[in-house]
């Protein structure tokens, strides 16, 4: 065995035992952990803001991209938040234990579906530090022990968050150790973990295609994940002009960075030459540059060309493909074909197009009238979420505390024996 695995091995193993003192918890102790995790984030928001000035020169240096800077970056407003998120995690109803069925059978058994915990949960993540609380907060919140292996690019803001967090546990009586950081960024952690049947339960990976497709290529244990965020916004021949407008610029400008942002534009012809020219100049007031097929670029002034290649990428930036489309039935098509099953909309007054939009596109989140950049575990009233899944086993979505639970069968007899 080689020391990294060796090292990463004990420590899941150590989370793994601690965990169970999660899982047997009662729901206060594991709230109060909560709130004095988020008043001890206030406590050291110094020393956090400190060491996320020093990754924050770090990427600087390594001419890192403008939205994986964003990602990074932490000051008061963002690190309020984060501890805010804990709190409102610690509100919510705690489905560990919750009974979701319970029947008796002829024979007199009575069966009885409980929720519990998943148990061990590895989380991988690029950039953003908050993760770090997010999921440490939902893991605790539903049971679950966790190990974190963030990115190199944050690793001195992860660590100050960390230790912030393990007060908050220790502060209520729980072992610090059931959520643990790596506090190394070796690649070779990412298949290490991945590795370790019968001590991880599952991983679910944050990040982007390279960081995902090494998760699942090298995984031994479940994974739960998202593909890239390739979201759409389709403008229908009915709606309304204006708040398709105020909806493209939120998708678009409001946080370019995140994996719900939109990328590609859809507009329905028979309203595009209405629409496409006030919209032009609205996306050139937030500097948005605009890729766009042949029939629209006539219509916006400083379009580029869209290829091929523009509508399959998820620009992560202020870049938005813009493409026409006949009708209804060739945006779902261009959605279906181009999309990433992650978050995508209509807009129209028209409820049976409306209908027939969330029924054909096969999305985790499918929107009628309002921005894809809802698709967030706060913005749903999961207080936070550990990752936005876009499999179809288990979880979709954002994942919030019920997503980090299973369930197990009590049965409940008087001496029965089968025949």
């Amino acid at each position: 065995m080689s020391d990294l695995l060796q090292r990463v091995t004990e420590i899941a193993r150590t989370a793994k035992k601690a965990s169970r003192a999660l899982a047997l918890a009662p729901t206060a102790v594991r709230d109060a952990a909560l709130c004095a995790a988020a008043q001890a984030l206030r406590a050291d928001e110094a020393a956090i803001l400190e060491a996320n000035a020093k990754d924050l020169a770090a990427a600087k240096a390594k001419g890192l991209t403008d939205a994986m800077t964003d990602r990074l970056r932490l000051d008061h407003a963002r690190l309020e938040d984060i501890a805010v998120a804990c709190e409102a995690v610690a509100k919510l109803p705690d489905p560990v234990g919750e009974v979701t069925e319970d029947w008796t059978r002829p024979n007199g058994l009575r069966i009885i579906r409980r929720r519990v915990p998943i148990g061990l949960v590895a989380i991988i993540f690029e950039s953003r530090p908050n993760v770090t609380v997010d999921a440490a907060a939902l893991c605790l919140k539903s049971g679950n022990g966790c190990v974190l292996r963030g990115g190199s690019e944050a690793i001195h803001t992860n660590i100050a968050l960390s230790k912030s967090f393990a007060t908050g546990l220790r502060t209520a009586g729980l072992p610090a150790e059931a959520v643990t950081l790596l506090p190394f960024t070796d690649r070779e952690a990412v298949p290490a973990l991945g590795s370790l049947r019968g001590i991880v339960d599952i991983i679910v990976p944050r990040g982007g295609p390279g960081l995902i497709e090494a998760v699942v290529n090298s995984a031994k244990v479940p994974v739960i994940k998202h593909d890239a965020g390739i979201c759409h916004v389709y403008v229908h021949a009915q709606a309304d002009l204006a708040m398709a407008e105020q909806i493209v610029l939120n998708a678009k400008c409001q946080r370019p960075s995140a994996c719900n942002a939109l990328e590609t534009l859809l507009v329905d012809a028979a309203i595009a030459e209405k629409f496409l020219p006030k919209m032009a100049a609205a996306l050139a007031a937030k500097q948005t540059e605009v890729r766009a097929c042949a029939q629209s670029q006539s219509l916006m002034p400083g379009a580029k060309v869209a290829t091929e290649q523009d509508y399959r990428t998820e620009h992560l930036g202020l870049i938005l493909n813009v493409k026409i489309v006949a009708g209804l039935a060739a945006a779902v098509a261009h959605v279906e074909d181009y999309g990433s099953h992650h978050s995508d909309a209509i807009i129209t007054a028209d409820e049976s197009a409306a209908r027939s939009f969330l029924a054909q596109v096969d999305s985790a989140c499918v929107y009628w009238n309002a921005s894809t950049r809802f698709t967030d575990g706060g913005e749903f009233g999961f207080g936070a979420e550990v990752g936005i899944s876009t499999d179809r086993l288990h979880a979709r979505g954002p994942m919030g505390i019920r997503e980090l639970t299973t369930w197990k069968f009590e049965i409940v007899g008087q001496g029965q024996v089968r025949g």
